[in-house]
C-alpha cells in the first residue's frame, strides 16, 4: 500500500468516532434549516483552515442553503466530493452516537454522516498536496433524503475530472466494493378527488377516495418485478385519506417509491394507475425523477489505479438506492459512489457504522481521490 494512503487512513480512523459523534449529536431531518446550520458549522470546523466556504441555494425551497467547501491548488485536475447532512429521522426518534459492541449506533450514522466525516478527512489530507489539483470541492446538501425538485448543482460541476460520493460502502463477494451502477428512482404521487356522504345513511351518494387510492396502490404494486428486465421495484409507501369515521372520504393522497434500470420503466408504472374508480377521480404525477447511473466502463481504469495504491482489491458494484452521484454521472464520466464506511440499518432506529470498516474504507477513499487526480 502507498505509505501516504496508509498513514492518512490510520489518522482518519483514529479520530473518526469523535468527529462522527459531533455530527450525529445534531438531529437534522430534511427541511430543518436550523439543524442543517448546526451541522454545517461542525463541517466547517472539521474542514482545513485554508478552505473557502460558500453557501449555495438548495434545490428544495424553504431549506437552508447547501454548503460548498473549496480548496484551490496549483495543479490541473478538479475533483468533486459529494455528501448530504440531512437524515430521515424525526427529532423525537433521534439517537445520539454510542458504541455498541463492534458498531457505532446513531441516527444518520451510516446514511450518511459517517461518509461526510470521511469526505472531510480526505479534504484535510489533500490540503497538504496542493500541487496535485487545481481545485477540490466538497458539496454537502440539505435535502438529499426528501428532494422532489430538480437538482440544482449539475451545471456548475459539469466537465470536472471526477466525482466521488460518500454514501455507505459495501462488500461484494467478501471484498471491499464501490458503487458504479444505480437504478433510476421516482416518487409517484396519486391524488384522489371523490365526493363526501354520510357513511351510514347514504354511502351510495358518495365517491370513496380511499377505495380509489387503494385501487391505485394495487395497480402500482402489480407492476413490481424485481427479477424482470428493468429490475423494477414498485412499492406503495404512504396513503392518507378520510377525516371522520362516519364520512365517505372525499379526498386523499398516495405515495409510491419506484426504482428500475430506466426512467421509462418508472413512467410505465405511473401510466398504469387508473384515472377514475367508482366516481372518484385520480390524478397521477411524479414528484421526483432521479436518473440511473452506470459508470462501470468509464471508471474501470480508475478503480484499477486506486486498487494498486490501496494495496487491495476494489470491486465495482451496483446498488438499488438513489444518490446524488446519479445526477453527476451524466456530466462527470469518472463518478464513483459508496466511498463511506460500511454499516447497516439505514433509516432505522439501529442505524450504525461498523468500527472495523473505517480504516479500510478510508484507504479506498484516499486512493480513489489520488487516482482521480492522476497523482
Amino acid at each position: 500500500m502507498d505509505e501516504w494512503t496508509r498513514a492518512e487512513a490510520a489518522h482518519i480512523a483514529g479520530r473518526f468516532e469523535r468527529d462522527l459523534a459531533a455530527l450525529v449529536a445534531v438531529s437534522s431531518p430534511s427541511g430543518d434549516a436550523v439543524a442543517f446550520e448546526e451541522c454545517a458549522a461542525i463541517a466547517i470546523a472539521l474542514a482545513p483552515e485554508e478552505t473557502s466556504v460558500e453557501r449555495q441555494p438548495c434545490s428544495s425551497p424553504d431549506h437552508a442553503p447547501d454548503l460548498l467547501l473549496r480548496l484551490e491548488g496549483t495543479g490541473r485536475a478538479r475533483l468533486l466530493l459529494v455528501g448530504h447532512l440531512d437524515t430521515v429521522h424525526a427529532h423525537d426518534t433521534h439517537r445520539p452516537l454510542e458504541r455498541v459492541g463492534d458498531r457505532w449506533v446513531g441516527s444518520g450514522s451510516v446514511d450518511m454522516k459517517g461518509g461526510v466525516v470521511v469526505a472531510l478527512a480526505v479534504l484535510r489530507a489533500l490540503a497538504e498536496r496542493r500541487a496535485d489539483f487545481a481545485e477540490v470541492a466538497l458539496l454537502l446538501v440539505a435535502d438529499e433524503e426528501w428532494r422532489t425538485a430538480p437538482f440544482a448543482h449539475v451545471d456548475r460541476f459539469a466537465g470536472w475530472n471526477a466525482c466521488l460520493c460518500f454514501e455507505a460502502g459495501q462488500l461484494a463477494d467478501g471484498e471491499e466494493a464501490v458503487v458504479v451502477k444505480r437504478k433510476a428512482a421516482g416518487t409517484i404521487r396519486v391524488t384522489a378527488t371523490g365526493r363526501a356522504a354520510h357513511s351510514g345513511s347514504a354511502p351510495e351518494k358518495g365517491a370513496n377516495a380511499l377505495l380509489a387510492l387503494s385501487a391505485a396502490a394495487t395497480a402500482v404494486a402489480a407492476q413490481h418485478d424485481p427479477a424482470g428486465p428493468d429490475r423494477l421495484t414498485a412499492v406503495p409507501t404512504v396513503i392518507r385519506s378520510g377525516d371522520a369515521f362516519n364520512v365517505v372520504p372525499a379526498s386523499g393522497e398516495l405515495l409510491c417509491d419506484v426504482r428500475g434500470d430506466s426512467l421509462a420503466a418508472i413512467d410505465a408504472v405511473a401510466s398504469a394507475v387508473p384515472t377514475e374508480v367508482s366516481g372518484a377521480r385520480l390524478h397521477t404525477e411524479q414528484l421526483r425523477r432521479w436518473p440511473p447511473m452506470d459508470s462501470r466502463e468509464a471508471t474501470a481504469g480508475l478503480l484499477a489505479r486506486a486498487a494498486e495504491a490501496a494495496g487491495r482489491s476494489i470491486v465495482a458494484a451496483g446498488r438499488g438506492g438513489a444518490s446524488d452521484a446519479s445526477h453527476f454521472a451524466p456530466v462527470i464520466a469518472l463518478t464513483v459512489d459508496g466511498l463511506g464506511p460500511r454499516g447497516g440499518a439505514a433509516h432505522n432506529p439501529d442505524e450504525h457504522v461498523r468500527v472495523d470498516s473505517v480504516e479500510p474504507r478510508a484507504q479506498i477513499a484516499l486512493a480513489m481521490a489520488m487516482a482521480a487526480l492522476g497523482a
